[in-house]
């Protein structure tokens, strides 16, 4: 059975719908792009000037004191200043509002990132984000603002240039429009072709970028299995993709140029043609002949210059319009408005369930649990049971398919997404630091109070390697912390927890992979952490978890047992089964 045939993709909208899209960025530049528009008006009407001073001198300047000789040289000077001041005023003025545009759309951009519902973070990489915020949009803006300028300034040439011939000679000038509109046919089926390729090879380079961003952060895994091999193959077979979509990039703007000037020959020919039977027959002076032929010839470059232009006109409107995509097609993360400012920390799950994809098994089903404020409890089981799952719920990260989750009674629906994070502070294996100081890695989202960051770093047990540091607290910590061992990135990660004095607190593998020393420090921090707070912890090391008020055994994305560590082991149930395999030595 043959495969059913994909869809055609939709045509692009018109380009001025698309570029209507672009215009609300441009509203706190109105008054730029008004001087703009005036120095291109002004340039563009000293176009026909300049054939417009042929006729005179060719049928007056060479007959003796017909013209003062000081008069051509001062007039021609002073036409070309004119025109050179009035297109830097342009280009000055529209690239002004271009970069005002790029601040607003990058603002609005990075905003709707930092409140997109969580799914967009799954569905899109970093590369292909991190591409269309910062590159996307100032490659649109390039192409849209310096294509404009010549756009506009073309046309309102030309149109000054129409009426000029159609004043010197109207059948003539409406001879040249009847051949014109070929012209505008040929660009509109080649622009076409070029945003669909354009789109294609946005999502080539995306691809590409990914390749490159997976290497770069499994560098250690890619050698020590020695895969550069086969990932030089991923990187050379997306290269080769995007390579042949940029040449048929080219061959599609490539040929507007040649296509446009063999139409526009052809228009101008026939016009000269008919220009020159129209002289002999009807006694055309040299000067009005020449002026015409200057004009018509000078409608050459800009109509050269209009072929060219749709095609960076298209790939800057593919870029600003994958920007307004990210904008208006990522959802806001949803929730209520409930916000008692700090929470008690009674957490409950009701008949939660979780399955991330329809085609796998469910990674939460039909869990029961209740956990009181200020108890500590403790999520054990084999790998894929479902423990993380389950504390991605807690702030929403996920939301559960059925059943519900509450804080404090009250359904995490309802409370204010802003409001809900605020009650729970996290320390996990995988330590996020950004490339700031110490003191402003701890006091992340919080108003700096150094006294509150020592404080804080002496309960971490860190207060004394920071002193060290040659600048303390204000000491830069490199890419996610690199300038410090794992313990003292674990520690640092702490540090933020005590410092968020949140009431609920998650500790997700907090000490996997530490040496023995680190360890003890980091478990100290943790103890003094953890008083006072609802703790939920994961631990694939048993020992760590021993004094737990409570511990939750799941399998299976359901809780098979809980209760404290002596009561799970004379059970025999599944923690004593894991409880022996771990110290069976």
């Amino acid at each position: 059975m043959s495969t059913p045939a994909a869809p055609a993709p939709e045509p692009p909208a018109p380009m001025m719908q698309r570029l209507a899209r672009v215009l609300p960025y441009f509203h706190d530049s109105r008054g730029a792009l008004v001087v703009a528009a005036l120095g291109m008006v002004v340039a563009a009407l000293t176009e026909p000037l300049v054939p417009a001073l042929m006729k005179p001198l060719l049928d007056q300047g060479f007959q003796a004191g017909a013209l003062p000789l000081w008069l051509v040289p001062l007039v021609i000077i002073g036409l070309f200043a004119l025109r050179g001041a009035a297109g830097f005023v342009a280009q000055y003025a529209l690239n002004w509002a271009a970069q005002r545009c790029i601040l607003g759309l990058r603002g609005a951009m990075f905003a709707r990132l930092l409140d997109a519902a969580p799914p967009l973070f799954a569905r899109q990489n970093a590369s292909a984000l991190t591409n269309t915020l910062v590159y996307e949009v100032q490659n649109g803006a390039f192409y849209v603002v310096n294509s404009m300028l010549s756009a506009i300034k073309d046309a309102l040439t030309l149109i000054a240039l129409m009426f000029y011939l159609l004043w010197l000679n109207w059948q003539l000038t409406l001879l040249a429009g009847v051949l014109f509109p070929a012209v505008a046919v040929t660009m509109r089926t080649l622009t076409r072709r070029l945003h669909r390729l354009t789109v294609d090879s946005q999502k080539a380079t995306d691809e590409l970028a990914y390749v490159v961003e997976e290497n770069v952060l499994a560098w250690r895994i890619v050698r020590l299995h020695e895969a550069g091999p086969s990932q030089q193959g991923r990187f050379a077979q997306a290269s080769e993709r995007l390579r042949r979509l940029s040449i048929k990039s080219v061959v599609a703007a490539g040929l507007m140029t040649p296509l446009t000037q063999v139409l526009a020959a052809i228009a101008l020919s026939t016009v000269l043609t008919v220009a020159l039977w129209q002289s002999r027959s009807s006694g055309t002076t040299i000067g009005g002949f020449v002026a015409f032929i200057t004009a018509m010839l000078m409608l050459i470059a800009p109509v050269k210059r209009l072929s060219e232009v749709s095609g960076f006109i298209t790939r800057g409107l593919v870029s600003f319009e994958r920007s307004l995509r990210l904008i208006d097609e990522t959802p806001v993360e949803q929730g209520g408005t409930h916000d008692p400012g700090r929470a008690r920390g009674d957490l409950q799950l009701r008949g939660v369930s979780l399955r991330y994809r329809d085609d796998q098994p469910p990674a939460l089903d039909g869990v029961d649990l209740s956990i009181a404020a200020g108890e500590s409890v403790a999520l054990v089981g084999p790998s894929g049971a479902g423990k993380t799952s389950l504390i991605n719920l807690l702030p929403r990260f996920v939301d559960a398919q059925g059943g519900e989750v509450l804080l404090d009674g009250v359904p995490l629906a309802q409370w204010s997404p802003h409001a809900l994070r605020r009650q729970f502070a996290l320390v996990s294996q995988d330590v996020v630091l950004f490339n700031d100081s110490v003191a402003a890695n701890v006091a992340l989202g919080r108003e700096l109070d150094r006294a509150r960051v020592e404080s804080a770093l002496r309960d971490a047990n860190l207060w004394d390697f920071v002193q060290t540091l040659p600048a303390g607290i204000d000491s830069p910590v490199g890419h996610n912390g690199n300038q410090l061992s794992g313990g003292q990135r674990q520690r640092l990660a702490i540090a933020r927890a005590i410092y968020q004095d949140a009431p609920v607190l998650i500790l997700d593998e907090a000490t996997s992979a530490l040496d023995s020393e680190s360890e003890r420090l980091v478990q100290q921090a943790l103890a003094r952490l953890m008083r006072g707070r609802t703790s939920i912890v994961i631990a694939h090391r048993l020992s760590t978890i021993e004094n737990a008020d409570r511990i939750v055994a799941l399998e299976a994305g359901r809780v098979v047992e809980q209760g404290p560590h002596a009561e799970l082991l004379a059970r025999g149930g599944l923690y004593a089964r894991l409880h022996a395999l771990q110290f069976r030595g």
